[in-house]
């Protein structure tokens, strides 16, 4: 939609809630380890073999197609068969030397023929042969053929091209068997008989039958024959003397026509013709000659007469000027002869009276007997205080006014939403493609400043790319076998780290190059060296003095990958899906859905300290993805069908969502904190308003496959979400401060762009952090900026 022309951008800035004092050290002293621990029977039903949890949306089908076969009779049945078609062909043929036989054992000596027989050569299908009409003499004497022309709509490889049919209808074609040719097409040309093998190649083919042999000629090409499954069975059951058909009974019932009662059948006497005398004129045709008869009287049939010179002089005046008074001879007309008066409805009868008729009344002597009979001795009708109450109820509330039905218009009762036009800006148009993956780009994510945008994909590689122009920065492989299936910049300005998760392993990365000034990267380094010293000398020991295991190994990596950038790597036991850092950048959250044990699943990292704690001793349902609170010491964690909130600070479940999805694949929460997005891969989008309770507040259907990524705009009212389709849907998202008035949500536009491979579109999308922007990444291993 074009932005209108003078018309200003309006952008909305979300404000920034007040951060308390306290908060930002909510953290600082906190022991997580198995301090938020739910019980009960989990939710989702997981074992060790429940897969990697990444739900790819390209679940294998089995096929139950059944394998159709054709039935293939038996040797002994094949062998009868086949000895009843050799007699069949044997019988009654001239014995003639195989030398001079042309076709197969119906042709002819070839001394039969001659050049001036003339014969139609059998076409081949699929070729059109083009052939002269005449002959004529050039100038030199010489014969010159004359062709057709060519149609130009058809050529030789036209597929309409038709085979010529035989047209002798039911004749033999043994009545042909002393001809070179077996019939004439539809042209009048005679079509010779079609070449066929020696004995001895009839008997090698016989051998190996086959698929679709019978050893039968059609009768109107001569050519071999190909019976379905289902014509070899009733040749089998008309060799065996049996029914060929099913349900045939070979021993039905009689039907006596003649000796049965009622159905005696009068024979006529003789086969003679009806006298004319029995014939008895239709009463249809007589009414409508009486017609003809009485408008030739009253004169509204006149016969035919031929026009005189005063009907000529009349005609031509009427032409020249015709003028009429089409009301001149307005009269009143009776009703027609024929006029039937609709016919008068009948008086109500005793069915829609409460009255009995009169035969299920007493007579007088029925009553004078019931009256002298005592009170408790007489019959009464049970139910007659029942229907009497019902008769006064149906007249008491029988309408006596006719109600009008409301006309109330559909559209009226929608919510009016603003114009789209009105709440721009929002990203319309693909502005910069990113190509460079071999494979499918899983995630992406924005720096800070809005400059350089990270991609990771299944080919093992982390690239940096300028965000306007498109321009790969810089690039690093992590793996040869293991795909990138996260990446995150750290939200503080200060440094310039990105977080990776390939395998089992989260690498920290300084990109190199023109990326990071030289006081981003120093800070970066020493943000990524200050825990080496801290986990020295803070070690953890158990109770006889011993170093108590760590639940993760934070090292360096090998010199190869230092000297590219890598500068810290944490090793988990399972491999991590999601990563979400905190706003102070400090700590981050991993998700690893593919582990074995519930514990391990969610684990919170401090990246000055290089400490990871557990915090779940047993955790209900299979987690699929956390965030934090942007203000507030607020843990969110979803799992496949539900949504926990953990106040980290009094360690202690603070509330709890039911979105109602079946697989919850992505969550997003708003700048302000008080609206949660949720998409799931049963194609919904759930709006949830944390301060009105555990339901959703709006549902979004929009796309046609799973919802893979929702994400909330950093500043402006806007989100939106990417799905399997290979479509982006924005929305336009207000928040209203008083918690009085409910969200707005409109649709604004669908982006259309990603190419949809093995079932999987649009994979993750990012916003830009001042700007209407939004990063896509698809499966078809492109990115693509939306501005």
């Amino acid at each position: 939609m074009a932005q209108r022309a003078g018309q200003k951008r309006k952008v909305v800035e979300v404000p920034r809630p007040e951060e308390d004092s306290g908060v930002d050290e909510e953290l600082d002293n906190v022991v997580l380890n198995g301090a938020l621990s739910d019980d009960g029977e989990s939710e989702d039903e997981f074992s060790t073999e429940d897969g990697d949890g990444d739900v790819d949306g390209d679940e294998d089908e089995l096929d139950d197609d059944e394998i159709d076969s054709d039935e293939i009779p038996s040797s002994e049945d094949e062998d009868d068969i086949r000895g009843q078609m050799e007699k069949l062909k044997t019988n009654g043929r001239p014995k003639t030397p195989p030398e001079k036989l042309m076709g197969s054992d119906t042709g002819h000596d070839i001394n039969t023929f001659s050049p001036e027989t003339p014969m139609k050569p059998l076409e081949v299908e699929g070729k059109k042969r083009r052939t002269f009409t005449r002959i004529d003499v050039d100038a030199n004497g010489e014969p010159r053929y004359i062709y057709d022309e060519i149609e130009p709509n058809y050529d030789s490889d036209d597929s309409d091209f038709l085979v010529p049919t035989n047209t002798i209808g039911d004749i033999p074609l043994t009545y042909y068997d002393e001809y070179p040719h077996i019939g004439y097409d539809i042209n009048g040309r005679r079509i010779a008989r079609p070449a066929k093998g020696e004995a001895l190649d009839s008997l090698l083919d016989s051998i190996d039958i086959p698929e679709g042999w019978t050893g039968l000629t059609d009768p109107n090409t001569g050519k071999p024959m190909q019976l379905t499954g289902a014509d070899l069975e009733i040749l089998k059951k008309l060799t065996r003397n049996e029914a060929p058909g099913e349900g045939y009974d070979p021993y039905p019932d009689m039907v006596e026509y003649f000796t049965g009662k009622g159905m005696e059948m009068t024979m006529p006497l003789s086969a003679a013709p009806e006298p004319k005398r029995r014939f008895v004129p239709s009463m249809h045709e007589h009414k409508r000659v009486m017609k003809m008869v009485k408008a030739i009287k009253e004169g509204r049939i006149k016969p035919y007469s031929k026009p005189t010179e005063a009907d000529r002089e009349r005609e031509e005046a009427e032409q020249d000027f015709a003028s009429f008074d089409i009301w001149a001879n307005e009269i009143p007309r009776p009703d027609h002869p024929m006029n039937i008066p609709a016919p008068k409805l009948p008086p109500p009868g005793y069915e829609e009276s409460y009255h009995p008729p009169p035969e299920y009344l007493p007579d007088k002597q029925e009553r004078e007997a019931w009256e002298q009979q005592d009170e408790e001795d007489r019959e009464r009708y049970a139910k007659l205080v029942k229907e009497k109450f019902e008769r006064c109820l149906d007249l008491y509330l029988a309408p006596r006014v006719r109600r009008s039905k409301l006309n109330i218009d559909p559209e009226s009762l929608l919510p009016k939403l603003p114009d789209p036009n009105e709440l721009r800006p929002f990203p319309s148009v693909c502005a910069t493609i990113y190509k460079g993956h071999e494979g499918r780009i899983r995630s992406l994510s924005i720096e800070s400043y809005g400059k350089y945008v990270a991609t990771g994909g299944d080919d093992g590689t982390v690239r940096v790319w300028e965000i306007v122009s498109g321009k790969q920065l810089w690039r690093i492989r992590l793996s040869s076998s293991e795909a990138v299936n996260q990446v995150s910049w750290q939200p503080s300005r200060e440094t310039c780290i990105i977080a990776a998760c390939c395998g089992e392993q989260v690498h920290f990365i300084v990109p190199q190059g023109e990326i990071c000034n030289p006081e981003q990267d120093r800070r970066s380094r020493e943000v990524l060296d200050s825990g080496f010293g801290y986990a020295a000398s803070n070690a953890t020991k158990t109770a006889a003095g011993v170093d108590k295991p760590s639940s993760a190994n934070w090292l360096r990596p090998s010199q190869t990958l230092q000297d590219k950038g890598v500068l810290l790597t944490i090793t988990l036991r399972s491999s991590p899906k999601t990563l979400a850092w905190h706003r102070r950048g400090d700590y981050f959250s991993t998700v690893s859905p593919s582990t074995t044990s519930t514990s391990t699943a969610v684990a919170v990292h401090t990246l000055s300290k290089h400490q990871t704690q557990y915090p779940f001793r047993r955790l209900k349902g299979l987690a699929q993805t956390v965030c934090f609170h942007p203000s507030k010491p607020l843990f969110f964690v979803a799992t496949r069908q539900s949504i926990r909130i953990y106040d980290l600070q009094q360690q202690r479940l603070e509330k709890q969502l039911q979105p109602g999805a079946q697989w919850i694949s992505a969550i997003s929460l708003h700048p302000l904190g008080s609206n949660l997005l949720v998409s799931s891969y049963d194609k919904r989008l759930l709006w949830h308003d944390l301060d009105l309770g555990a339901t959703p507040y709006k549902t979004l259907r929009y796309h046609s496959k799973a919802i893979r990524s929702v994400q909330f705009h950093p500043s402006l009212p806007l989100f939106a979400d990417a799905s399997d389709d290979g479509t982006l849907q924005v929305f336009h998202g207000n928040v209203m401060g008083d918690s009085l008035d409910n969200a707005t949500v409109v649709p604004l536009k669908v982006l259309r762009g990603h190419k949809v491979v093995k079932n999987l579109g649009v994979l993750d999308v990012e916003w830009h952090p001042r700007e209407a922007w939004c990063v896509s990444a698809g499966a078809d291993g492109v990115a693509r900026l939306w501005t």
